[in-house]
């Protein structure tokens, strides 16, 4: 049995996935897969997408190395990126001495963006580390809405709890750009959760909105295929 990817028009080359193939990717290339054979066509201001609604992906210490493994993430430059964030930092050219470009095109300074709310993340981090309750209330909340802003957070939550001893790490993404934004948040997390000082248990990643760029299909169908050193398109 093959996947079927959005466009019927694909070339059978593409067509490249087997069920024993899925269960053995990394759960993030398996909802790549998912996205191509079973999501729906939208437009928008941006483009055209490729999108589901209401996914997760929950993850253990073990698939977070298998997504690490086998899916090249930038982390040098998203761990300064976490840590600039964290420091409240909305100069644009503080990224760009990091390396970090992607922030370019909102100008020289991040309005109501990431900045705004991961800089509340640090004493959170504190009071979780120095309480070590079973509290409901270790939750970071992003995005405010009816604020002027040049890059909303597309993160919309973030809640650390813990269980026998051990820490659950849950998020919510309003909106996720498969190829570029999920890869990038699901190291986030993985990062924020190696400051509280409990053995992780798991992340789950709730997905409001998941996506693929009609730009970003055939290099994501390639990326599946095994191609290495794929670079996808940025669509602001």
């Amino acid at each position: 049995m093959f996947i079927i990817c959005c466009d019927d028009n694909v070339p059978s080359a593409y067509l490249c996935t087997s069920e024993t193939e899925e269960v053995n990717m990394n759960k993030y290339h398996r909802i790549l897969t998912k996205i191509l054979s079973e999501g729906k066509v939208q437009e928008n201001k941006k483009g055209r997408i490729c999108y589901l609604l209401n996914e997760q992906i929950c993850m253990t210490p073990a698939d977070l190395l298998d997504i690490f493994e086998g899916h090249g993430i930038a982390r040098k430059k998203l761990k300064d990126e976490l840590n600039l964030f964290m420091q409240g930092e909305r100069d644009v050219k503080k990224y760009q001495e990091a390396g970090i470009t992607w922030w370019d095109y909102c100008g020289h300074t991040l309005v109501n963006s990431y900045p705004t709310y991961f800089e509340k993340l640090p004493p959170l981090i504190e009071k979780i580390n120095a309480e070590k309750r079973n509290s409901k209330n270790y939750v970071l909340f992003l995005g405010a809405t009816g604020v002027e802003s040049n890059q909303a957070p597309c993160l919309s939550l973030v809640q650390f709890q813990i269980e026998d001893g051990c820490l659950v790490l849950s998020a919510y993404q309003r909106s996720s750009d498969a190829n570029l934004g999920l890869p990038a948040d699901i190291y986030h997390l993985y990062l924020m959760s190696r400051q509280i000082e409990l053995p992780l248990k798991s992340i789950t990643l709730y997905l409001g909105n998941v996506h693929i760029y009609e730009n970003n299909e055939e290099k994501t169908r390639e990326l599946l295929n095994g191609k290495a050193d794929i670079k996808f398109e940025l669509n602001v």
